[in-house]
């Protein structure tokens, strides 16, 4: 299992939203870049990042992921207000190696598919759900669709990974959705699976390092709540497996 911490870019300063919710931001730095470091220093082999602004419609935060590249040589993925070709290849531009695509690949994962010999990065699926509905467009739509049904299109479309986020648990600490994330990753066997959302403690990530089908997990607000220890969850539960 790969332990992948994670980063949320607004107007280029590192936050956490509850839930999705842009009005319960909560500001944990104003240097992305010392954070990615710190990271990488932890010994993370991948970091999650998120631009909040593109997911919103609202503006980039190319300059913060811009140095948080030249910080750090570990694996990037971004995500958030990945909607077009052209978006995913200024990413990949960028140095980014995984562009996450959630909302576009709901609505029409044979366009996603074909971006795939397109750009010079991996895809991931992120797939969001509610309720047992994937929800798109920053959480407020219903894509009317399963997360089960959705993960099962990956397998055919040269998809790297899935990213399977069940949205009532984001940033609530409440643990990982193990049972859901289970069932996402039997409907995308053989594309692997990571668990998002829910984690705060160290508990946690056992939990999820103890179920075979979950092939990583991400973690976010514990870590800036000091909950986890990133180092020492990396020595415990990273196994150096490859996602």
């Amino acid at each position: 299992m790969v332990i992948i911490p994670a980063i949320d870019l607004y107007r280029n300063e590192v936050v956490r939203l509850h839930q999705g919710s842009y009005d319960s931001v909560t500001t944990y730095g104003t240097d992305p870049a010392q954070v990615a470091r710190e990271f990488a220093a932890a010994g993370a082999r991948r970091i999650h990042l998120v631009d909040l602004d593109a997911a919103q419609g609202t503006g980039s935060n190319g300059d913060a992921l811009a140095r948080i590249r030249d910080a750090v040589s570990c694996e990037l993925e971004v995500g958030g207000g990945v909607r077009s070709l052209e978006r995913a290849r200024d990413l990949a531009a960028w140095g980014m190696d995984f562009v996450v695509v959630g909302t576009l690949f709901a609505r029409d994962p044979d366009a996603v598919g074909a971006w795939v010999s397109e750009i010079d990065a991996r895809i991931i699926a992120g797939i969001d759900a509610r309720d047992g509905v994937v929800r798109v467009s920053g959480w407020v739509e219903s894509a009317g669709i399963a997360p089960t049904d959705l993960a099962a299109r990956t397998g055919d479309l040269g998809i790297a990974a899935v990213e399977f986020t069940n949205i009532a648990r984001d940033g609530a600490f409440t643990g990982p959705d193990i049972e859901g994330t289970t069932a996402v990753a039997r409907a995308a066997r053989p594309v692997p699976v990571i668990a998002s959302g829910g984690v705060g403690c160290l508990e946690d990530v056992a939990a999820a390092a103890g179920a075979p089908e979950i092939a990583g997990i991400i973690i976010g607000r514990a870590l800036y709540e000091g909950k986890i220890d990133l180092h020492e969850a990396i020595d415990r539960y990273d196994d150096g497996g490859a996602v």
